[in-house]
């Protein structure tokens, strides 16, 4: 057996108790920091289908763009500099691109533009940065990262020039670029996009009931003080279709619920994929509790997101890096109570979650 298969990957996680009425709860700050998001799904206990009003908020997530073989240096236009970047929150990312293998690109909603690159790439951009967090012995990757908002990245400035010039004429990166924009969307992107192939993109929504299904017994807000780490595995079992009665001598898979447990007659799981932003995700937790003010026989609901496992930053601007998962993401448990858990998870090597 390999060595890197010998034992279970470490990893990090935080975990935070709190209520939605505490003035001091982090939970927005939590949430706007993972910026690059493909999916959320939210499990809501004794239930068949979304009521009207949090269905409709599952059904208005933002539209995000995908560009075709956008060159890098389009990202300093002046003018998509002034419509966008300085206007609002821009959400970009280079597409179907391995963090441990290719050049990848995101432009975050502060404005800075981080490129994840190779030795050789890093040498022909010319343009100062850091080796990457993820070198081994030799550094054969390097971060750039630049504030465009700063007055010494202004159009014109030496900054500016000597990135732009690295981006046109001696690197000319090319890539496929997911891009999304708040609060103006589209609008903002028209000129960059007619310039481009491009597609417009709502996120997928899809649903399943779920019957007879194991649950934790114990699900109240005095719950995971001990073991979170079952519980997520409870939860990512549910998300994946995977079976929690596993037998003794099963070998597809040893995930059980944890005990004591109980049985839901049903439950309903709602997915959405796509580029979601944080500020759509804000309205779904919104929501959600509204939903749990309502009587009904479960008192609680859960809602995990993923962050892109190939993003070059996770939380906030930390650098991300894949060594076997590219995990990270945070999982919400609420309660009527408005009292919720959070837990933030991230790989091996990435800065610990905020």
């Amino acid at each position: 057996m390999s060595a890197d298969l010998d034992q279970t990957p470490r990893s990090l996680l935080v975990w935070d108790r709190s209520s939605f009425l505490d003035e001091k709860n982090r939970l927005s700050s939590q949430v706007e920091q993972l910026h690059f998001n493909y999916k959320v799904s939210v499990l809501l206990p004794e239930c068949s289908s979304a009521p009207d009003h949090l269905d409709a908020v599952l059904n208005s997530f933002s539209s995000f763009y995908l560009i075709r073989k956008l060159p890098i240096y389009e990202l300093l236009d002046k003018h998509f500099l002034e419509t966008a970047v300085y206007q609002g929150s821009v959400y970009g990312m280079s597409y179907r691109t391995r963090i441990d293998e290719d050049t990848c690109v995101a432009l975050m909603p502060n404005g800075h533009l981080s490129l994840s690159l190779d030795k050789d790439s890093f040498e022909l951009l010319g343009v100062e940065g850091k080796p990457s967090r993820y070198n081994h012995r030799t550094n054969c990757r390097y971060v750039v990262t630049v504030d465009l908002t700063d007055s010494s990245m202004a159009p014109g400035g030496r900054g500016y020039q000597r990135l732009l010039t690295g981006l046109r004429s001696r690197l000319q990166l090319k890539t496929d670029f997911l891009l999304s924009h708040h609060p103006g969307g589209g609008d903002a992107l028209q000129a960059l996009l007619s310039r481009y192939n491009w597609s417009e993109h709502r996120p997928e929504v899809c649903s399943r009931t779920l019957t007879d299904l194991p649950c934790p017994a114990l699900l109240t807000s005095d719950l995971l003080t001990s073991d979170p780490h079952s519980f997520l595995e409870w939860i990512g079992a549910v998300d994946a279709g995977v079976s929690c009665e596993n037998s003794s001598s099963s070998f597809l898979s040893s995930l059980v619920c944890p005990e004591p447990k109980t049985t839901l007659s049903q439950a309903l799981i709602v997915s959405i994929c796509g580029l979601l932003l944080p500020q759509d995700l804000h309205r779904l937790i919104h929501q959600t509790r509204g939903y749990l003010e309502q009587p009904r026989l479960e008192s609680w609901a859960s809602l995990t997101v993923h962050g892109f496992a190939d993003s070059p930053v996770s939380w906030g601007c930390s650098e991300h890096g894949v060594l076997r998962g590219g995990e990270n993401f945070y999982s919400l448990l609420m309660f009527h109570d408005h009292t919720y858990h959070l837990h933030l998870a991230a790989g091996a090597n990435d800065t610990c979650p905020p």
